[in-house]
């Protein structure tokens, strides 16, 4: 699935940004510290799997271009 990384990394940023916000309101430092890292990993996972479906997308133009 050419999204897939970028759907999964969105939604570690909610499920992060989710703990984050219940860890700082239930006090539980823990807990916010764990969410702040889930989110921070989901930015990454959402711009790996942007940055690979560009490269995918200019390499099959690339491929068209040459075979037209």
């Amino acid at each position: 699935m050419r999204y897939e990384d970028e759907i999964k990394g969105k939604g570690k940023q909610i499920k992060g940004a989710a703990k984050a916000k219940l860890g700082k309101l239930a006090g539980d430092s823990d807990l916010q510290s764990r969410g702040e890292l889930e989110r921070t990993e989901g930015k990454l996972q959402e711009t790996v799997g942007k940055a690979r479906r560009k490269v995918g997308e200019a390499v099959e133009d690339a491929g068209r271009k040459i075979a037209s």
